[in-house]
């Protein structure tokens, strides 16, 4: 039997970036090791992306090959818009993240951190013809942010992107159909709540049409409306404090517990 080949090693480069963007891959690193941890993966075949802070056609991405409970902040790739790595890296990016992510980072300025995964769930309603229901808290959390992008093959052409783009608008979430879920967020602690938010609308989605459609229970429209407003205006957000923050940093102190490796 062939020895399994080990993880290539990724020299710190830490004294060779910005405090900024050291702090961005850390987070980064940490939301590759979120979506592992919340068995989120599809082998080393989905991606996430971070934008440079300070740079308009920089992001960093995963190295393709690494799983991503082997991700650290040194291993990330750095990458600009024409598909140049711009720090030597002994790994390649996947063609069609890179499509995908450099098209709503050329597209939306505002974007600071895209993630786009293959869940069972996330899939199945993304192939279902009436896509995400308001079944939901979670759901209706998602909808006024949300936005469909028909599928077209795996995403290797580049005239895709402007499609694609187009197609996300000035929303926050997009249910790429028969493919996937997608998250285009302000920050990264954006980004991860949202995603959370769909993954779970999804799961939940799933596990109550499997009792047959005859035994849903909708919301009013109503309720819709009311959760549509609150979430849009961010009412009942306690002053001085946001959501997404607190729930990250959550998140930090479960993955600092877990394995701090990230950091590296």
């Amino acid at each position: 039997m062939s020895p399994v080949a080990a993880v290539k090693p990724s020299p710190s480069v830490r004294e060779q970036v910005s405090r900024e963007e050291w702090d961005t891959r850390v987070d980064l690193a940490a939301l590759y090791r979120l979506v592992a941890h919340y068995n989120w993966t599809d082998l080393i075949f989905t991606h996430i992306s971070a934008r440079v802070p300070g740079s308009e056609d920089h992001f960093l991405i995963n190295p393709y090959g690494m799983m991503f409970q082997e991700i650290t902040a040194s291993s990330l790739l750095k990458v600009d818009h024409e598909g140049n790595i711009l720090q030597p890296s002994p790994y390649p990016f996947n063609k069609a993240g890179f499509v995908i992510h450099g098209a709503v980072h050329m597209g939306r300025p505002d974007v600071q951190c895209v993630i786009h995964l293959h869940t069972k769930d996330g899939v199945a309603v993304a192939a279902q013809k009436d896509g995400l229901l308001p079944l939901s808290q979670h759901a209706m959390f998602c909808l006024p942010y949300l936005s469909y992008h028909d599928y077209e093959g795996v995403a290797l052409d580049y005239d895709e992107r402007t499609r694609l783009i187009a197609d996300l608008g000035d929303k926050k979430l997009m249910l790429l159909r028969n493919h996937g879920t997608l998250a285009a967020g302000d920050t990264i602690a954006d980004a991860w709540l949202h995603i959370h938010n769909l993954e779970r609308a999804c799961s939940i989605q799933i596990a109550a049409m499997a009792g047959g459609a005859a035994r849903l229970n909708m919301p009013s429209q109503a309720a819709i409306d009311t959760v549509r407003r609150q979430v849009t205006r961010r009412e009942g957000v306690q002053s001085g404090f946001e959501m997404n923050t607190l729930a990250w940093n959550a998140m930090l102190r479960m993955m600092d517990a877990k394995d701090p490796s990230y950091r590296n």
